[in-house]
Parts: structure tokens; C-alpha cells; sequence
């Protein structure tokens, strides 16, 4: 067995045993009256506790002393174990459209903000409910690992430095004279540490380029 496939097995018997601590705790709950849930399984689930106690409820509800298997370790099957109520219900929040940012946030200047903001005001505009900011990364960086839209690269430290000319210039107000400048923007990264240096140069010529190079050393 490999160790990816290792890992995934690893994890899905962690929540699986996860999930039987909640339903181990709604039988008790049911059983002595009032029983607190223990914050280690609460953390241990990646929850709060207002979000973790209907799970405790919905556990009291089905059979005390389950024995869940691995089968049941999915997000989707969890669900349709505890709340099988919610199985039809209707998501009254758009989806993004995933494709449309990929290929936006290729551009230069664009980042998951200015996309959520203009993906809120497209809701805004159909009467729909758009997602919170935080949900609205979380599921386009879901979206881009599973359809494999983008691959994670590892570095080692101090083996290599990162250096381009930013893709906008900003201005900048001469003190003396009053008149606006554009300044082009060298960036050197450490692509392990995300260490990085900036710095402001009135053009992009050879001499410049180095001279930032030795700057940022």
C-alpha cells in the first residue's frame, strides 16, 4: 500500500472514530441528563461547540453503541446519517462560477477579494444569496485540488530566489518639483519562506535589475 493511500486510510478511521466519540456522547447525554462534550473530540472534529452540539442531538436520535465503518468517514454520508432531512433541501446561495475565477486570477492585479466582491454584486443584482468570503475561497480551493487546476511545488530552502518585474507600476509625487512619477516594482521571493524583497526603481533597465539583485542578497 502506498503511502497516499495510507494516509487517506489513516484519516478516514480518525474521523470515523471521531464521529463514534459523538454519537458516544449523545448516548450519554441521552443517559445521564447533561453530560458537557469533551473539547478534545469538539477540536478533534474542527468545529465549535454551537455547531457541534445538534450533532450530539442528531446522535441521540439514532442507535446507541453504532459501530461506524469506514465507508461512513465521507462529509456527504455523515450528513445523510445524521440529518437525512437535509438531503433535498434546496441551497439558496449561488455557486460561483470556479472556471471564470481560475482564469481571472491568472491576470495581473486580481486576487479572491475583488473577485468575491464582484461575484457579491452579481448576486446582489439576481436577488440571490451570496456566499461569505471565507466559504467562497475555501470551496474555489476545493474545486481547484480536486479537479487538479493547480499543483503544489516544493521548494528547498535557500535553494533558489524568485525575481520578476511586478506587472503595474505605482506613482509617486516628487517633493521638490510636485510632478508624478511611475515607479516599476522589482520583487525578489524564497519560495519556502515566502521571505521577500521590494523595491521601487524609475525604470526597468539592466542597471537597475542588478543593482536589485545585489540589494535583495
Amino acid at each position: 500500500m502506498s503511502q497516499m493511500k495510507k494516509s487517506r486510510l489513516f484519516f478516514a478511521e480518525t474521523k470515523c472514530r471521531l464521529l463514534q466519540n459523538v454519537i458516544h456522547v449523545g448516548c450519554c447525554k441521552q443517559t445521564l441528563g447533561a453530560t458537557p462534550p469533551n473539547p478534545c473530540i469538539i477540536n478533534g472534529c474542527g468545529k465549535s461547540k454551537p455547531t457541534f452540539t445538534p450533532s450530539v442531538d442528531s446522535a441521540i436520535t439514532y442507535k446507541r453503541g453504532l459501530q461506524l465503518s469506514v465507508f461512513y468517514s465521507c462529509n456527504k454520508q455523515i450528513k445523510a446519517l445524521l440529518y437525512p432531512d437535509r438531503l433535498d433541501a434546496v441551497n439558496p446561495r449561488k455557486e460561483p462560477d470556479y472556471n471564470y475565477i481560475h482564469k481571472e486570477l491568472a491576470k495581473p492585479g486580481v486576487n479572491l477579494t475583488l473577485l468575491w466582491t464582484e461575484y457579491c454584486s452579481t448576486c446582489n443584482a439576481e436577488g440571490n444569496t451570496p456566499y461569505m468570503y471565507s466559504q467562497f475561497c475555501d470551496k474555489y480551493r476545493r474545486w481547484a485540488r480536486v479537479t487538479k487546476a493547480t499543483m503544489r511545488i516544493k521548494h528547498k530552502p535557500g535553494e533558489v530566489m524568485q525575481v520578476d518585474w511586478a506587472g503595474t507600476t505605482i506613482q509617486y509625487q516628487d517633493s521638490v518639483t510636485g510632478e508624478n512619477y511611475d515607479a516599476y516594482i522589482f520583487a525578489a521571493v524564497l519560495p519556502c519562506s515566502c521571505y521577500a524583497y521590494v523595491e521601487a526603481c524609475e525604470d526597468m533597465k539592466s542597471t537597475n535589475w542588478l543593482l536589485c539583485h545585489v540589494h535583495a542578497y
